[in-house]
């Protein structure tokens, strides 16, 4: 299985008066701008996936909504509470193992510090390797059996302002 986990796009701020309740807060002009980007790119790279899993707050609901409408994957999004800040990391294994068919390339689209400290977990079996995912970065990671330890090979981890850029093109 290929697992790519991407970190949602450039957000309103915390203080933004507009958004009493983080959960609401949207993706930014340049947020959708990157997102729009980023899907490109993966059109590019002839990457697609079997389903995409993304928290239901705003801003990583319409990061992953952009992704899947670049990619042309309508009926491929679901939203699961496992991926909100506050998700259960053995549920989302579960959720992704429960799968029929099951899926070969999945897209987990969230928050940090859950998303690093999956790759950590899923990597080193600790949840605390020091890594960050910048807004809408992407990490790909392979394995052979989902689990909540130790279990993939990172394969590489992307900053934002890589994508599209000549150097990520191979250019």
């Amino acid at each position: 299985m290929k697992l790519y986990l991407l970190r949602h796009g450039d957000a309103v701020p915390h203080d933004d008066p507009r958004f009493e309740n983080d959960a609401d807060r949207p993706l930014t002009i340049k947020g959708v701008r990157r997102t729009k980007l980023l899907a490109h790119t993966l059109r590019q790279w002839e990457i697609t996936f079997d389903v995409i899993l993304s928290s239901p707050l705003v801003r990583a609901r319409e990061t992953a909504e952009i992704v899947a409408r670049g990619l042309r994957l309508r009926g491929r999004l679901e939203l699961t509470d496992h991926l909100a800040p506050s998700g259960d990391v053995e549920k989302l294994v579960n959720q992704l193992n429960s799968r029929r068919p099951a899926a070969e390339s999945a897209l987990l689209v969230g928050h940090e510090p859950y998303l690093s400290n999956l790759i950590s977990l899923l990597s080193a079996s600790r949840p605390n390797l020091s890594l960050a995912l910048k807004k809408g970065g992407l990490c790909r990671m392979e394995l052979d059996q989902l689990r909540s330890a130790r279990c993939a090979h990172l394969e590489w981890l992307l900053a934002p302002r890589l994508l599209g850029s000549n150097r990520a093109r191979g250019g």
